[in-house]
């Protein structure tokens, strides 16, 4: 049972004492989690905390992990990169030590100063985190940058963060920057991966002598900056995140260990990810420095097209992912829409179902709430397993076991499903100024629905208003302001306001039901939280994406755009021939399934929050045109600007 603890007054984070240790063992050896200790008020749950699993750094940083690694397990398989020829040819601890010394050289040779900032604007790439462990070897702090970001917003992140260097992707990125350039007087260096200026600065670092590579390492700390991560800006201009090596350190010390089964592997297969989330990204960046911190060997997959990453995924076979929702969602549309092609709908269905109801019964066993998979139950789910399952995982490259989940809800359907085919999903909440995840699903403990526990170290509190807050050692120092001297505190009393809506249930699961800033309230008076129907209209297969709206407005309405694959497929089985998508908006029969789909939708709240209009739009919200972020949220007061029209027509009497 969870367990109550005092209600006196929390000091700020600094001042806390090192608290005690989850550090029981199970039989396997692996680490067992102490259940989140909770405090109520009036009756609700209002905050929860889990221990640590293990001490907070002290001493040291990032830029030695390489080193450590070289010294205590030289041959291992630290990561794998294309070579030439497209093959993966594994790097070992040794020789990926040694090149980060070689860059971390020429980087100095070309007169960066310990504190400066580089700037790096690729995709994910091996170059990237090479780069990453080089610069923090050398003293400095890097600064990613969107290749996909505007001419403006990457002026405005080598402006704000006074960046002296740029490594970009492509000579193209960097001519491209040319006209702004004017306006960058302290940008001194622009390096290009593909005209080869890493291999050429590894060269000039020949003339620095070991030592200073050294020596800078030796007055790094925990709490010398790392990084600035600039946020997306959905309601501003992006600030700069500030994250230190501690803040790093304490997130991936305890994320390892807490998902001892993901990043340590069972059953013999050596632990590896295909990194294909962007390095931009404090998700992304934050599994990277993980794998170097536990040893798991990764890869990275620089192209998201369905083709290169599924060819990647085959020929990497990595034993776990991350991924966003919006991607498990695509793959089990997908293969409905493959399975219906080929006169299967009914089958997969079948299928699904069980793998779903399977799920749930492990999630049941595992609570001490059910007796897990009945006999029927497992007969089923391995008649089904060749038929569906193992084709999914098949796709994933075959070894795949665990996911790792974030940037916004699966879903308790989704995820059961994903468990029933023998894929555990473990969903996570956090954002760039918690240095990822604060809170994660515990392994053998799911909450199918929520987004788990609080990370090992960390606390979270629902405010008043329900808000949630969060506090631990990962959670960032501040924002940069380079006009006040640097790093400005955002959390003086210990708790970051997150600016999302949660809640925590008796156990001490956290559910996000949305953002504080898009609650609507009608004319009515009536606060209405987007985030539950949008998310579930978004799975659906002919839907892209969806925008709720309704603030001061008498009733509830919505802005649809079309997944093209899906509506592509539900031509061909419906015999209709291709039309422009203006003419498809019109089609009676879409509108109908699209009816439907907002009616399941609408089930999820009471009639006043509901839907009552909606209409679909010929084209997606794009990245391009400023509509969603990198990590394709929604800007909504573009979206609504973009569309006015149709927005006023929603409500025309």
């Amino acid at each position: 049972m969870p367990i109550s603890y005092s209600s006196a007054p929390h000091p700020a984070a600094p001042a806390e004492p090192e608290p005690e240790l989850a550090l029981d063992l199970d039989r396997d050896g692996g680490p067992v989690l102490m259940e989140p200790r909770t405090r109520r008020l009036n009756g609700e749950v209002r905050e929860a905390y889990v221990p640590p699993l293990v001490p907070r750094v002290t001493h040291g940083s990032l830029a030695d992990l390489p080193f450590e690694n070289a010294d205590e397990a030289p041959g291992h398989r630290a990561l794998s990169r294309r070579d030439a020829d497209g093959r993966w040819t594994d790097v070992t601890a040794v020789e990926f030590a040694d090149q980060v010394r070689a860059l971390a050289k020429g980087l100095i040779s070309e007169g960066l100063m310990p504190g400066d900032r580089i700037a790096v604007m690729a995709r994910t790439t091996y170059e990237w985190t090479l780069l990453d462990f080089a610069a923090w070897a050398a003293g400095l702090v890097t600064v990613p940058v969107y290749p996909t970001s505007s001419l403006f917003q990457t002026r405005w992140i080598l402006q704000d963060s006074g960046a002296v260097a740029l490594l970009t992707e492509t000579a193209d990125q960097a001519v491209a920057l040319g006209p702004e350039l004017g306006h960058l007087p302290g940008l001194r260096h622009i390096w290009a991966i593909d005209q080869g200026h890493v291999e050429r600065l590894a060269e000039l670092g020949d003339r620095v002598p070991d030592q200073e590579v050294d020596v800078r390492r030796g007055v790094l700390g925990p709490d010398t900056l790392a990084t600035l991560i600039y946020t997306s800006g959905t309601t501003g201009r992006p600030k700069g995140c500030a994250l230190t090596h501690g803040n790093f350190l304490a997130e991936v010390d305890n994320a390892t260990e807490l998902l001892d089964p993901v990043f340590k592997g069972r059953g013999g297969d050596e632990p590896s990810t295909l990194l294909f989330l962007p390095l931009s990204h404090v998700f992304g960046r934050m599994v990277a420095v993980a794998c170097v911190r536990a040893r798991v060997r990764l890869g990275h997959a620089p192209s998201l097209t369905g083709e290169d990453l599924l060819a990647d995924l085959a020929s990497f076979r990595p034993t776990f992912l991350l991924a966003i929702p919006y991607m498990l969602e695509k793959i089990y549309n997908n293969a409905r829409a493959s399975a219906e092609r080929g006169g299967k709908a009914v089958l997969f269905d079948r299928a699904a179902g069980v793998a779903r109801r399977y799920g749930e019964a492990l999630e049941a066993q595992q609570h001490g709430t059910g007796n897990g998979p009945g006999r029927a139950l497992k007969t089923a789910r391995a008649f089904y397993d060749p038929l569906l399952y193992r084709r999914i995982r098949n796709a994933l490259g075959g070894r795949v076991r665990h996911v790792i989940c974030g940037g916004s809800p699966l879903g308790r359907g989704l995820a059961a499903f994903y468990a029933g085919t023998g894929i555990s999903v473990f969903e996570g909440y956090g954002l760039t100024e918690t240095t990822g995840a604060a809170t994660v699903t515990p392994p053998l403990r799911p909450r199918l629905g929520t987004v788990g526990w609080p990370l090992p170290g960390t606390k979270v509190r629902i405010a008043a208003d329900g808000e949630v807050l969060l506090s631990g050692a990962q959670v960032f120092r501040g924002y940069w302001d380079p006009h006040a001297g640097g790093v400005v505190p955002a959390t003086p009393d210990g708790w970051f306001p997150t600016g999302d809506i949660g809640r925590l249930d008796d156990e001490g699961y956290l559910t996000i039901t949305g953002r504080k800033k898009e609650i609507l309230i009608t004319a009515g008076g009536k606060n209405v939280a987007p985030a539950p129907l949008e998310n579930w209209l978004r799975s659906h297969p002919l839907i892209s994406q969806c925008l709720v709206l309704g603030d001061g407005r008498p009733y509830v309405s919505a802005l649809i755009t079309l997944d093209p694959e899906g509506v592509d497929h539900w031509r061909q089985m419906n015999g209709k021939h291709p039309v422009p998508p203006e003419l498809l908006m019109g089609d009676e029969e879409l509108y109908e399934v699209l009816r439907q789909a907002v009616q399941e939708a609408n089930k999820l709240v009471s009639r006043p929050e509901s839907i009552r209009r909606f209409t679909v739009l010929p084209v997606d919200f794009t990245e391009e045109a400023g509509q969603v972020t990198p990590s394709m949220k929604l800007r909504r007061e573009a979206i609504l600007r973009d569309f006015a029209p149709q927005v006023e027509e929603l409500y025309a009497q």
